[in-house]
């Protein structure tokens, strides 16, 4: 089984394809099959490619994080290997925050929201300066 080893690591970057590999000898021919551990793969953006010793995941976000496994088998056994799939993002926008026009002695509010992996930190500043 390719890659070697029980386990491997893999980093995608949010909004970017997975591709997974997973390759096995055998005779007769092992089927190869694809899980996630504790969840599913994502419907409508899971691919398999190559007789499925490629798994392709579209558009990935952080929740496409965890543990794939493929499972070669075939009548006589079977062998497995785990890739453990951490996805990171450059921060983005959940909520940006909008222009607030007020007048004297009128109170607003200002929302931001944002995420991405490692989580960002916010910062509010007024003209430069930090608050």
């Amino acid at each position: 089984l390719t890659p070697t080893g029980s386990t491997s690591t893999k980093v995608e970057l949010r909004g970017n394809v997975l591709l997974l590999e997973c390759i096995a000898a055998g005779l007769p021919t092992p089927v190869i099959r694809w899980i996630k551990e504790g969840g599913e793969l994502p419907a409508n953006r899971t691919f398999f490619e190559n007789f499925k010793k490629t798994l392709k995941i579209i558009d990935v976000s952080e929740a496409d994080s965890g543990n794939y496994k493929c499972i070669a088998r075939n009548i006589l056994g079977s062998a497995h290997h785990v890739i453990s799939v951490t996805v990171k993002a450059a921060p983005y926008w959940i909520t940006a925050p909008r222009n607030l026009v007020l007048s004297p002695g009128e109170d607003g509010t200002l929302i931001c929201r944002a995420n991405g992996n490692p989580k960002p930190n916010i910062s509010w500043l007024a003209n430069g300066v930090p608050i």
